[in-house]
């Protein structure tokens, strides 16, 4: 059932005035893939815009807070927490896990994609000088905790 429509099928937002608050968490990640030489400048600290991965991180904690303002039907949340870690995968991706956390009345997935997405793409723009060629994969929900559905988990 989709939660966002009303009985005549149109869009709105859910009403969560009647729902418990619970401690409510979600992770994330998503893949940035490169040139290997692309991510060596990375991790040598050689670009020439700076730290990629503690830009990437502010852009990151920034979008998770700003995601009701970019996703319509999103409830605005007081986060209590969010944590956005990035690190090289292999010689050619970063991997970026974005972990929110609230005591709220709805889940914080949305937040932890949007910030997911937008370190990505954070990273996409700092780097698209030397590597037109990245690619941004597998955004996903890893694990969500709390809420009337449970706990959900990736099965890896």
């Amino acid at each position: 059932m989709l939660t966002h429509l009303d009985s005549q099928g149109r869009a709105n937002m859910v009403d969560v005035t009647e729902k418990a608050v619970t401690e409510r968490e979600a992770t994330a990640e998503a893949r940035v893939r490169m040139l290997p030489q692309t991510l060596q400048m990375i991790v040598d600290g050689e670009h020439p815009k700076g730290d990629v991965f503690a830009v990437a991180r502010i852009a990151g904690i920034q979008a998770a807070k700003k995601t009701s303002d970019l996703i319509p039907l999103c409830h605005p949340l007081m986060l209590t927490s969010v944590k956005v870690e990035l690190s090289a995968e292999g010689q050619d991706a970063v991997r970026i896990v974005a972990r929110c956390k609230l005591a709220g009345q709805t889940g914080v997935e949305m937040e932890a994609l949007t910030a997911a997405s937008v370190a990505a793409l954070t990273i996409y723009d700092m780097c698209k000088a030397v590597d037109k060629g990245m690619v941004i994969e597998q955004v996903r929900l890893l694990e969500k905790l709390g809420g009337k559905s449970g706990h959900y988990k990736v099965e890896v």
